[in-house]
């Protein structure tokens, strides 16, 4: 069978099963070994000198052995590749943790708060209705790109292989790739190649939010907007999703309790979001979900009969 067909069959299985507590509770999800593989590495190369240098081993060595376990499972076969797939793409996840931020917020927003910090990193304390909505929607947009076009397209290109070696390198740039003394230089390769792996995906998730959102004229005000952004990646499904809802994104908010003043994009839009801003921002997600999934059907069966 082919990778088109395989990948659009374990699109579907994931959207449909999720990762079943029952299993993982009984064994270490594969993000979890590779977390385990990116802190050994850590601990065992991030001492002395040369720092960059180190991280460019770790991270060698990380997509090495990726590879290596890649091409050993696909000799398995197809179903097995099938199964790899789905348990490494993260929709039904994703969607799940996003719409308990809209559950939430009906309740209180300390509920909203709660739902939401479990999905992003800055600090929801004190955060209003709106800004809870505006996390969530937020964290959607980024990690539907990250967590379910990027290794769709890297299965897509390289196999199992290849979506092996995209999981382990974003692990490794959530664990390592920051500004922080410790890991500036030694998480420097890990981020860059991050980037580099999610430069086509963050674009691809962009488009797709404007063709679903009847906004493909808006383009250049969405490539304007991406550029607004402190990630060279994460700001196009932002801008394309802003735009599509025409609502405001970004904007001020705080980490670590210090509040950073950040470029709103799509500031015309609406800018009070509300918990029904996240339910169309979810079935914007699902659209451009089942648009993928319908296309890479159909591109797999047409490969597969002729």
């Amino acid at each position: 069978m082919n990778a088109a067909l395989v990948l659009a069959l374990a699109m579907a299985l994931d959207a449909q099963v999720g990762e079943p507590r029952w299993l993982w509770s009984r064994l270490p999800h594969p993000a979890v070994l590779m977390g385990r593989a990116v802190g050994w590495l850590d601990t065992r190369l991030n001492t002395g000198p040369n720092a960059r240098t180190r991280g460019v081993l770790a991270v060698a060595l990380l997509v090495g052995g990726a590879a290596l376990i890649g091409w050993t499972i696909a000799q398995a076969g197809w179903v097995i590749e099938l199964l790899v797939a789905a348990i490494l793409l993260a929709h039904r996840s994703l969607v799940s943790h996003v719409a308990a931020v809209a559950h939430g917020l009906r309740q209180s927003v300390d509920e909203g708060r709660r739902a939401v910090a479990m999905i992003v990193s800055r600090d929801v304390s004190a955060s209003s209705p709106s800004q809870v909505a505006r996390a969530g929607i937020e964290s959607l947009s980024e990690n539907f790109s990250d967590g379910v076009i990027a290794p769709a397209f890297w299965f897509l290109i390289g196999g199992v292989p290849g979506i092996l070696i995209y999981k382990v390198v974003n692990t490794a740039d959530s664990m390592i790739g920051y500004l922080t003394p410790r890991h500036a230089a030694f998480g420097w390769a890990a981020a860059r190649l991050d980037d580099v792996l999610n430069w086509i995906p963050a674009r691809l998730t962009g488009a797709l939010f404007a063709a679903i959102g009847g906004v493909p004229r808006d383009w250049p005000n969405i490539s304007s907007d991406a550029r607004l952004h402190r990630s060279p990646n994460a700001g196009w499904p932002e801008a394309a999703m802003a735009r599509a809802l025409n609502i405001a994104l970004a904007g001020p908010r705080s980490y670590h309790g210090k509040v950073e003043d950040l470029a709103w994009v799509n500031a015309s839009g609406q800018q009070e979001l509300r918990p029904a801003d996240i339910d169309a921002a979810l079935s914007m997600v699902w659209k451009a979900w089942g648009l993928t999934v319908g296309l890479l059907g159909l591109v797999g069966v047409i490969f597969w009969v002729f």
